[in-house]
């Protein structure tokens, strides 16, 4: 076994990357593929001049050492080259989503603006066709591709000398998703992501002959961490693709392991019935993906049948089970908090559902209808601990159901200009919002304590009730949402399911709602309160394209007072 990388002991600060050596000049850091499009290959020495021709084009726009920059851009090359720029001459840059369908303008506009007054945003970073837009709301400086290229042409590299941060300096900003504004900038010092990246290598056991193939956006920390830090300080090839033509083309991500023999990758839980179920037989013409080490699964909750899908999908081409693996990672952590080992698959964790939902604990059980499949997270990276806690702090015993708490040595520095925000225990802990278990020195997540139901005494984690619903005929598949309503006269939560189908037929979504409330009644014991259909487009989504719970309950309430009214 060839020996693992590291980069705790060899680099201080970012700027230390491996891209960025004069060692490496010839070696290819990006390789930027696209559907009918010719790759592009970015050698260390054209990365280092094209961050440094960025970074002297943000120093003529009036950018200075410590000021926020935002990357609202379109995910290319430019957008990695001002990210890197801005590090380069010693900004703080943070990735954020562009604009797109998906999200109303205005309340991306009214968000990006609260954005930019609470953090003090120095300058937006976007594409031309955005800048105009923007620039008539916003309330810095916008600067669209076109300009930031003269910018650094006017100014030149001759004599550009990169800034030198102190290691616990402020390195980027990580903002998470949402419908109601990014509000928390979890800010990462150059000391705590090469930490993250150092224990990460260990865990996943990174080589020298690895290759990272990512589609994933780089305003989430799964992409910009693990499919875009990573490669470029430990000197891993990249191969990195839009997640818009991902989305679009699945079978671009396959095509590419194929032909660069990727031997890691990152993915979404959804991702993998996507791939699944969009890839067509003739896009797997001749494609072999037997190079890959590990597909990992990362960011929300993990379901085995997902797993299943994809493994049985695409063992004809070379998916083993061995392959795949799963990480439970958050911002505030950098990246990763647990990885399953190399070389093996994630545990299964078969428990009573009923012991899971009334008694909180992870009661194992034979498979069968009464029981649920969760999938490990994997234990603790090196140098993160984990532990799950109750409604007082007090920690609670293997297999009982509680937050998790985590600890670590490349946490975040806090939220940026938000003083009011203390992230950290006492003691030094976060607490992190998601509901789980240990088990085997293994962590297990169940949901989001925000989201839980309590319905009739039992706690209810709607990701569960929404995976019965969209496999139901009607229903679009990843278009359906449930979450809890209060009823004044029962006592309790009602589960409301809000689900998205194309017929207006009466008769027809009649037969849809009722085929809804019997497939969660028989495989989750539990009765559904309201079921909804709309049309298209109804549900709210997050910028990262998840439905959002709190945004929909809050728009199905009003529209219900309204209808009462």
């Amino acid at each position: 076994m060839m020996l693992s990388l590291t980069a705790r002991a060899e680099y201080e600060t970012l700027l230390d990357a491996a891209a960025l050596r004069e060692a490496r000049p010839d070696a290819a850091a990006i390789i930027f593929v696209a559907t009918d499009a010719e790759p592009v290959v970015v050698t260390g020495a054209a990365f280092q001049a094209r961050t440094q021709a960025y970074a002297a084009g943000l120093q003529r726009a009036g950018v200075t050492a410590g000021d926020l920059v935002i990357i609202a851009h379109i995910q290319n090359l430019e957008s990695i080259y001002a990210f890197w720029g801005a590090l380069q001459m010693g900004a703080i840059p943070s990735m954020f989503p562009t604009l797109t369908e998906k999200l109303d303008p205005d309340v991306y506009m009214r968000n990006m603006n609260a954005l930019v007054r609470r953090s003090h945003v120095r300058l937006i970073f976007t594409s031309d066709a955005f800048a105009p837009v923007m620039a008539r709301t916003a309330d810095c400086p916008v600067v669209g591709s076109s300009e930031l290229a003269g910018l650094a042409e006017d100014a030149g590299v001759e004599g550009f000398r990169p800034h030198a941060p102190h290691p616990d300096d402020i390195a980027f900003l990580q903002h998470s998703s949402g419908t109601t504004g990014l509000q928390k900038g979890v800010a990462l010092s150059h000391r705590a992501v090469l930490n993250q990246l150092a224990s990460y290598a260990r865990a996943i056991e990174l080589r020298p002959d690895d290759v990272i193939v990512s589609w994933l956006p780089l305003y989430h920390d799964m992409g910009l961490i693990a499919g875009f830090i990573q490669p470029l300080v430990q000197g891993i090839p990249l191969v990195l693709m839009s997640p818009f033509d991902w989305v679009r083309h699945p079978a671009l991500l396959l095509r590419a392991i194929h032909a660069y023999q990727g031997t890691l990758t990152w993915l979404p839980n959804f991702a993998y019935n996507h791939l699944a179920r969009r890839v067509r037989q003739q896009d797997m013409a001749d494609i072999r993906l037997d190079s890959m080490r590990m597909f990992i699964n990362c960011s929300e909750p993990v379901r085995d049948d997902s797993h299943q899908l994809f493994l049985h999908r695409f063992a004809d081409a070379g998916v083993r089970e061995d392959m795949l693996a799963v990480s439970y990672a958050m911002a505030e952590n950098t990246f990763a908090v647990t990885q399953t080992p190399s070389g093996r698959p994630p545990r299964r964790d078969v428990v009573s559902r009923r012991a899971l939902a009334e008694d909180r604990i992870a009661r194992p059980v034979k498979e069968d209808e009464a029981a649920t499949v969760l999938v490990s997270c994997g234990p603790t990276i090196p140098n993160t601990q984990a532990k799950v806690v109750d409604e007082g702090g007090r920690d609670l015993p293997e297999r009982r159901v509680g937050e998790i708490a985590i600890r670590s040595d490349c946490m975040l520095t806090g939220y940026y200009q938000r003083p009011d925000l203390n992230p950290f225990t006492p003691d030094g802990w976060y607490l992190t919002g998601d509901m789980g278990y240990l088990a085997d020195g293994e962590v297990y997540i169940v949901g989001r304590k925000k989201d839980l139901i309590i319905h009739a005494g039992k706690n209810i984690y709607p990701q569960d009730i929404e995976a019965i619903v969209n496999e139901v005929a009607g229903v679009h598949p990843g278009r359906a949402v449930a979450f809890g309503a209060p009823d004044e006269r029962e006592g309790t939560e009602l589960i409301v399911v809000i689900a998205e189908v194309d017929t207006d037929a009466p008769d027809q979504r009649k037969a849809i709602a009722k085929a809804i409330r019997q497939a969660v009644a028989r495989k989750s014991d539990i009765t559904v309160g309201y079921v909804t259909l709309v049309g298209p487009k109804w549900l709210i989504k997050t910028s990262s394209g998840k439905i959002a719970r709190a945004a929909n309950r809050e728009k199905w309430l009003r529209e219900r007072a309204s209808r009462i009214a």
